[in-house]
């Protein structure tokens, strides 16, 4: 298990950037995959990124393709998501999340942290 902590989220206006990081504990973060994922008021929690254990496959949803992008510092336990030309549409709680499976499968991430909110204004 890994216990998980997001900052870096805030308020920006619509073409800004921000970057979230995201802490994890534990000796074996370097084995997990890890993910973002965002929930938006009034919708379902949707995948945003993710990212292999060594770094080396990334895989990004439709909408924030070519705006947002993931990395990880194992050195550091620490896995961050840079966002660029932020849209309201951005505007969610964002989550990050670990898997011991396969980066992909979005469905196996079990370890959450608490979120950060990003509001993106207009």
């Amino acid at each position: 298990q890994v216990h998980l902590v997001e900052s870096g989220g805030g308020s920006v206006q619509a073409g800004g950037s921000l970057r979230l990081s995201c802490a994890a504990s534990g000796r074996t973060f370097s084995t997990y995959a890890m993910g973002w994922f965002r929930q938006a008021p009034g919708k379902e929690r949707e995948f945003v990124a993710a990212i292999s254990w060594s770094g080396g496959n990334v895989v990004y949803a439709d909408s924030v393709k070519g705006r947002f992008f993931i990395s990880r510092d194992n050195a550091k336990n620490t896995v961050y998501l840079q966002m660029n030309s932020l849209k309201p549409e951005d505007t969610a709680v964002y989550y990050c999340a670990a898997s011991s499976r396969d980066y992909w499968d979005y469905h196996s991430y079990a370890d959450w942290g608490q979120g950060t909110q990003v509001t993106v204004s207009s």
